[in-house]
């Protein structure tokens, strides 16, 4: 297989956009970082313009978008931030849904890097231990600037900007705490996710520094779905000893779990209190308060846009960025102890 600019651009540790200024000579590049090029380009043993011809398709004022689900109102608010900055910069947009799954996401990331785009802001849909090594150097070596949003992936060294869901999780688990609860469960997104996965280390950890057992039948697993949800508060209201509060992990999710409450004629929170993560407008439409965790989805994709254009522009890929939001705590009534 022969070289590509990719190669070019991973051996001098700069952008793909470096790379093109040197070979057509145009824009501005650095002495030492046009140099780097240079010698990539004659350690390969190939010629500037025989790297040119394997431009065929000239590089786009385009970047990718990928998420896991474009339904959902939370990716809506990241993609609108996104957007918002992207105007501002004359980019166009190219996006990709991958239904929580994880071969379309792989097929997405080439099909972007195939169209010459500038660089890709995506939600990995997983990020746990149960990645193999080939999913991260896939990404870590995907040849254009990529920034992750929302979600972080275990293990890889990757630019991003992300949500303290640890401190979301504790701070909400605190307040219910605080309103009197001590039977609190959680209801858990999908299985692998890294904010899921920290999100139930922010629960154990305010559990814990209240002195309140971890009870391994008030952790409910699910996958980010309303229906999943639904049918897990099905359920848990029929359990005898059951949670008077639960912790759940996405807007879909709590609104499966609200579903199942008023379905049974039962009334939040004096039945059953709730906090739920990021904020869903459906409620306010219908009249009833939920409270939340607000991780700022409109800030989080105008951060990673502005972000990503520090990438694009940048001559050095090999320093990684990474911001995390701190999220706050929106409080609706849905969290009081009524009993």
């Amino acid at each position: 297989m022969g070289i590509t600019i990719t190669d070019i651009a991973k051996k001098a540790g700069v952008s793909l956009a470096t790379v093109s200024r040197v070979l057509n000579n145009s824009g501005y590049v650095k002495t030492e970082t046009k140099a780097k090029v240079l010698s990539a380009i004659k350690e390969t043993n190939y010629t500037p313009s025989a790297i040119a011809r394997s431009l065929s398709k000239s590089e786009t004022n385009t970047i990718g978008v990928v998420v896991p689900d474009i339904t959902n109102s939370y990716f809506g608010e990241i993609i609108k931030g996104i957007s918002e900055v992207a105007e501002t910069l004359n980019l166009n947009i190219i996006l990709f849904n991958t239904d929580d799954n994880l071969e379309k996401e792989l097929k997405a990331l080439d099909i972007l890097k195939e169209q010459r785009i500038q660089g890709v802001i995506m939600t990995p849909n997983f990020g746990g231990d149960e990645l193999n090594s080939n999913y991260v150097n896939k990404l870590e070596s995907l040849g254009i600037p990529l920034v992750l949003v929302a979600a972080d992936v275990k293990y890889a060294n990757l630019n991003g900007v992300f949500v303290d869901n640890i401190k979301g999780a504790f701070d909400a688990t605190n307040i219910l705490i605080k309103e009197g609860h001590t039977k609190i469960g959680i209801v858990k997104g999908q299985k692998g996710s890294q904010p899921i996965l920290d999100m139930f280390m922010g629960y154990k950890k305010a559990l814990s520094f209240n002195n309140i057992e971890l009870r391994e039948d008030f952790i409910y697993s699910g996958d980010f779905k309303l229906d999943k949800a639904y049918d897990i508060t099905k359920k848990l209201l029929k359990q005898q000893d059951r949670p008077t509060a639960l912790l759940v992990s996405s807007n879909m999710m709590t609104l499966g779990c609200v579903k199942a409450v008023l379905e049974e004629k039962l009334t939040i929170p004096r039945d059953l209190a709730i906090i739920g993560f990021n904020k869903n407008d459906i409620f306010d439409l219908i009249g009833i308060g939920i409270s939340y965790v607000d991780d700022s989805a409109l800030e989080l994709g105008r951060n990673s846009m502005e972000m990503l254009s520090d990438l694009i522009k940048s001559e050095n890929t090999k320093v990684v960025k990474r911001t995390t939001i701190e999220p706050t705590i929106v409080l609706k009534g849905s969290e009081k102890n009524n009993k």
